[in-house]
């Protein structure tokens, strides 16, 4: 799997945030910071660590898995025949999903620091009016950054979840959600 990703950097380094897949750890613990999601959004889903791991840790819970690039959205949907595989930007299935009501939860991988400036502020423009529709929702994110992966709106707040040593690099996993 790999190599699917490094292709992938090759094809396209914007918006791809790394060559190595998400460790294992680093998957169960995105999947465990949505636990309790009634629909999960995983953004940036590439080569489907932390597809497998939400799978696995919420069971009968809808996942929707978006990947912009062909070849690793065929891939998921060979892999994951149950999840439903969106390939399209991460802002135009969050947009679509705005009115959806319960307690949703989006699980990004999205590589925010090197995404091209004009997607990357559309995508967080994106994700903070979908937060700010309830506060049930919100963001996990992880950054390989020692501080929060973007700036969010006053009325949303970061709150670092946890640091995963046990991933190359180790990654700090964060969460947005509005003020309650």
């Amino acid at each position: 799997m790999p190599v699917e990703l490094l292709f992938a950097l090759l094809r396209n380094p914007a918006s791809t945030g790394a060559v190595l897949p998400s460790s294992r750890t680093l998957a169960n613990a995105m999947a465990n910071a949505a636990l309790g999601a009634d629909a999960v959004v995983e953004l940036g889903a590439g080569t489907g660590p932390v597809t497998e791991a939400l799978l696995r840790k919420l069971p009968g819970v809808p996942l929707i898995a978006v990947e912009l690039q062909p070849t690793l959205a065929r891939r998921l949907r060979t892999r994951f025949p149950a999840v439903d595989v969106r390939q399209a930007s991460a802002k135009q299935v969050v947009d679509s999903l705005i009115a959806r009501p319960g307690r949703l939860v989006l699980v990004s991988s999205l590589p925010f620091r090197s995404l091209p400036k004009d997607v990357g502020a559309e995508t967080v423009d994106s994700i903070c009016r979908f937060l700010e529709h309830s506060v049930e929702r919100k963001l996990v994110q992880f950054t390989y950054q020692p501080r929060v992966p973007f700036a969010a709106p006053r009325h949303l707040r970061w709150h670092r979840r946890a640091v995963v040593w046990r991933n190359t690099p180790p990654a700090g996993i964060w969460e947005l959600q509005a003020d309650r």
